[in-house]
């Protein structure tokens, strides 16, 4: 059978006012079925991950929509099938990842440095999905319709 897949825009670039503040490493936003729709990296940084590339940004788009998904399921456990999660922090030795929805069906991904004011970074998270929030959005893809 076969079909046509939609490709999603790139939305990499609406990412760059996060990448300027001070401590974030990395941004992505990924579809709710963890398609990468756009990623982006600070300038000059180095360490073991100083650029993230399609495969990583590919690699962490996946990871971002399975804990999305994860958290979602343990907020409707705790607090009812209508409960939503608006944000999904995690911390490690190395520095924060932090999770946001970002219109509809899509998330945004941001990953700082252990030293980062992650307060600043979910408040500016907020501000671009609320200024871009339209623009980070996954439409349904079509559906694929067999030929005859």
């Amino acid at each position: 059978m076969a079909g046509t897949i939609s490709k999603l825009p790139d939305v990499g670039w609406m990412l760059r006012p996060l990448t300027r503040i001070p401590g974030v490493r990395h941004a992505v936003v990924v579809s709710e079925d963890g398609l990468r729709m756009g990623h982006e990296s600070a300038e000059g940084l180095s360490g073991d991950v100083p650029r993230l590339g399609l495969d990583e940004a590919e690699s962490l788009a996946a990871a971002c929509a399975a804990m999305t998904v994860t958290s979602r399921s343990a907020a409707a456990l705790l607090f009812g099938e209508s409960a939503g999660v608006r944000q999904l922090m995690v911390e490690s030795e190395s520095g924060f990842i932090l999770f946001t929805s970002a219109g509809v069906s899509a998330s945004l991904g941001v990953a700082t440095e252990a030293d980062a004011d992650v307060g600043l970074v979910a408040q500016q998270m907020q501000l671009l999905v609320a200024k871009i929030g339209a623009h980070l959005s996954s439409q349904p893809r079509e559906p694929v319709n067999p030929e005859s």
